[in-house]
């Protein structure tokens, strides 16, 4: 934890050097490739800290809330800031110190999950600030404020500078910075910033915007034209190895170098225990304990199986090959050995490219030490509890980190159970508070709010989240390589164990890699053959499925399947938690699979889908009780992935059932194979307005929509609109079109009427049935102040229609009197009356 003293930071590190080249922006956007430099002691001495929004009530481990986690939520008990330097006046609206240094140094690393009000940023004591502006947009953004983002055509073929929720474009100072935030303790400010503080004397050029530009393509430039140079001249390895054979290969001819690429691609029958149970250990100039000890996969970030990713210093791709380029010094030779522990044959081969590089008193070997507990009891806010990822004695830096966990899920549910809720905590040089604490394990990653999607950056990535939710097998990392964090003494890196829903067995292996000088030493014990497993997720325990109440959830297979084509039957998954799933395979397109699912009372109804995605899975439709269901403004659900089998939730927007028995039909819109696990109903509210015989616009199928035009369901009050919902058209300009698919009960005369929503920022529309024109303009301006209403009902006369009628909605003007964006229009049901029945 910071304090005062620590926080008015004027390092007394010694004199950097007489003639040294200064500290610019530009050797900065150096250092955020340069591996080479992490394996020597830095030059002029730094120390990085982080300044951020972490619970003030967490002091020290012997104290009281050291797991106190209002960290950025607002309203917490104590101001997450260094000070308050304005109480919050009427509005509630204060001013806080967020970082001060004093001296050189630059700031590294900015991170938020969400942060308004204004932030300003000074350097060098000036009293313009460098920046001024919303917060998020700095922390998380501030590569686009300076133009950066202009700039940055590609490196890896991705953004160089925002990582997820981070942005790593350096800002250096020349004598000082002071960051201060002006908004409400009321709102969410979550906030990490990380700073460099140099040794006293150290020459830095402040941050200046104009020429950033120029100096971010020059630095592209030559990233671009740097390649994988390390990899010629790769002495090749073929490996195969029996059930508890070794093999190892010797690198180096006794004078000092570095292994500068190291390559690995390994399988057996089950590539994921192949990875996990052949050991990689590294051991330097004939020290008899590996400074690097590690499964094969785990090493290089992937975790459980094959996970792709393309880091700076890390690559895993899909054919298997897992690349290494963090320099690995030594004296006079490295031995590399692999060890087959998982009970099969394991094949492949590698390649492992040396080089000279002087070894002084300024050299660091690298290390990577990953440990594992399959056994552990995550009680969530009852127990949290600090996991070690490293605790070292000696003199070097952190350069990274990973977890790779097996989170069971503990009933079923396509939201899962978060595992990370706990902080970060780096302890440098003999701290008792650390000067990293953060603000939960996804921040720490780059990320935020638990976020189940897989990304891929060139210093952080969720390459692996099995599903559903957060559950299953989970991979992440995070490369320190601008931000690496030196140390003098000794170093710390904990992270809290936190879960939001108590759970056990959870599996939690992690890895740190770190560089020290020779000597250092650490807590890490020898891995055991028992560990080197994948664990598996174990089973739902009795009494989680659910038949009675506002919800019912089975497994598929238990739904009375029927397909109107191709093969339907059962496949067992690892990562299944409730038996076989349920396979439809073989059917083309616009065939359908039939569920049987119970509404237990009539109402509103959200359904809820476990499936099985894989790169051959399928895109699918879906309907319910004749209902087109749609999820985020989309009518269809993808079930593939490229990457690693993921098992997760979709679900979709409410829709009203009567009480009893519904189908639930899946229409293949492009083939594969599906594999579904469970199906959920659950009801959210009571039984909405419904018109008699009227088809819930927000439930029809959309045939066409103009370019860029967005449509959703949209809730509206269940008292007044048919179906609590309307279809919300977010047209922007006149012209945009949505056309929409209304199916017939038999071909005949209808008589055909609209349910329309008119608003404040609403606009006129022309509306057409199967290509006639039949209302030019009609106004859905709403002359309440701010609020939506319904429009009178719209006859559009009688039409003589066959199996379906196209509708077509087009934005044709507005009211004087709209507000932005003007256009906007919604549709609340379409209804058809046989031409018979009205004139009864």
């Amino acid at each position: 934890m910071l304090n005062a003293a620590v926080l008015l930071l004027s390092l007394a590190l010694g004199q950097s050097g007489g003639e040294a080249a200064p500290v610019t922006t530009a050797t900065l956007l150096d250092e955020m490739a340069d591996l080479e430099r992490l394996g020597r002691l830095p030059a002029p001495s730094y120390r990085t800290v982080q300044f951020s929004s972490f619970d003030r009530r967490s002091t020290n481990r012997d104290a009281p809330s050291w797991f106190a986690n209002a960290d950025g939520f607002g309203g917490e008990p104590l101001p997450a800031f260094l000070g308050v330097l304005r109480a919050p006046d009427e509005s509630g609206i204060g001013l806080y110190l967020v970082a001060e240094v004093d001296g050189p140094g630059a700031i590294v690393r900015g991170w938020s999950a969400g942060m308004g009000g204004i932030l300003r940023v000074f350097l060098d004591g000036a009293s313009e600030p460098l920046y001024e502006g919303d917060a998020y947009a700095f922390l998380a953004r501030r590569s686009e404020h300076f133009g950066a983002m202009s700039a940055a055509s590609a490196w890896l073929g991705r953004d160089p500078f925002v990582q997820q929720d981070a942005d790593y474009l350096p800002i250096p100072f020349a004598e000082g910075l002071r960051v201060t935030w002006e908004g409400s303790l009321n709102e969410v400010h979550f906030y990490h910033l990380q700073v460099r503080c140099y040794e006293k004397g150290a020459r830095v050029e402040s941050f200046a915007a104009p020429g950033l530009s120029e100096q971010v393509r020059a630095w592209l430039a030559e990233r671009a034209a740097a390649e994988d140079a390390a990899a010629e001249g790769a002495e090749v390895w073929e490996i195969a190895l029996a059930p508890g054979e070794t093999a190892e290969r010797t690198a180096g001819g006794g004078a000092a170098g570095e292994i500068c690429w190291f390559a690995l691609n390994l399988s057996g029958p089950d590539r994921a225990a192949a990875l996990r149970g052949t050991l990689l250990t590294i051991n330097y100039d004939g020290a008899e304990e590996p400074q690097v000890e590690a499964p094969a996969g785990d090493f290089f970030g992937s975790g459980v199986g094959l996970n792709p990713l393309e880091a700076v210093p890390m690559t895993v791709r899909r054919d298997g090959t897992m690349i290494c380029r963090f320099p690995m010094p030594f004296q006079k030779e490295a031995r590399v050995r692999l060890e087959n522990l998982s009970g099969a044959t394991v094949q492949g081969r590698a390649e492992i490219a040396t080089r000279p590089r002087p070894f002084d008193e300024q050299s660091l070997y690298f290390r990577a030490r990953w440990r594992v507990d399959h056994e552990l009891r995550a009680q969530a806010g009852a127990a949290p509890c600090d996991l070690p990822y490293l605790v070292a004695i000696g003199q070097g830096r952190l350069v990274g980190a990973a977890c790779m966990l097996m989170n069971p899920l503990p009933a079923p549910d396509r939201s899962g159970n978060w595992w990370g809720e706990g902080d970060e905590k780096i302890l440098i040089d003999g701290e008792s508070a650390p000067s990293t604490f953060g603000t939960g394990s996804e921040d720490f990653y780059n990320y935020s709010w638990s976020r189940i999607d897989l990304f891929d950056h060139p210093y952080c990535g969720q390459p692996l989240d099995s599903g559903p939710g957060n559950c299953g097998y989970v991979s992440n990392h995070r490369f320190f390589i601008l931000d690496d964090i030196p140390f003098e003494r000794s170093a710390a890196l904990f992270l809290e164990l936190w879960s939001h829903v108590p759970v056990e067995p959870l599996s939690y292996g992690r890895i740190a890699w770190w560089y020290a000088r020779p000597g250092a030493i650490d807590d890490h014990r020898r891995l055991q053959p028992r560990e080197l497993l994948v664990p598996a997720i174990p089973n739902w325990g009795e009494g989680v499925w659910s038949e009675e109440g506002e919800a019912t959830r089975r497994p598929a297979t238990e739904l009375a399947p029927q397909a109107s084509a191709g093969d339907v039957g059962a496949e067992e998954s690892a990562l299944s938690r409730g038996g076989p799933l349920l396979s439809w395979s073989g059917a083309g397109a616009a065939e359908r699979l039939a569920l049987e699912v119970a509404a237990p009372e009539e109402g509103l109804y959200a359904l809820y889908i476990t499936a099985l995605l894989r790169h051959d899975g399928p895109i699918l439709s879906a309907r319910l009780g004749g209902q087109v269901l749609q999820r985020e403004g989309e009518q269809v659900v993808v079930l593939r992935t490229p990457g690693s089998p993921r098992l997760l939730g979709f679900g979709f927007d409410p829709v009203p059932l009567r009480a009893g028995k519904h189908h639930l039909e899946l229409e293949i819109v492009v083939p594969g194979q599906a594999l579904f696990e469970t199906v959920q109903l659950r009801k959210t509210g009571g039984p909405p307005r419904i018109v008699p015989g009227a088809v819930e616009a927000e439930g029809l199928l959309v045939v066409s929509a103009s370019p860029g035009l967005e449509h959703e369901r949209q809730g509206m009050p269940a008292d007044r609109w048919s179906g609590g919902a309307h279809l919300w058209v977010k047209a922007t300009k006149p012209g945009d079109l949505i056309e929409l698919r209304v199916s017939t009960p038999a071909t005949g005369s209808y008589r055909v009427k609209l349910g329309l929503t008119k608003s404040w920022d609403y606009g006129t529309i022309a509306i057409s049935l199967d290509g006639r024109r039949v209302i030019e303009e009609l106004d859905l301006f709403n002359e309440a102040e701010r609020a939506s209403d319904l429009a009178p009902q719209v006859d559009l006369g009688v039409f003589f229609l066959g199996d379906a009628a196209l509708l077509s909605l087009q934005a044709v003007g507005r009211n004087d009197k709209s507000e932005p964006p003007y256009y906007y229009f919604g549709v609340d049901y379409v209804l058809l009356m046989p031409e018979e029945a009205e004139e009864k």
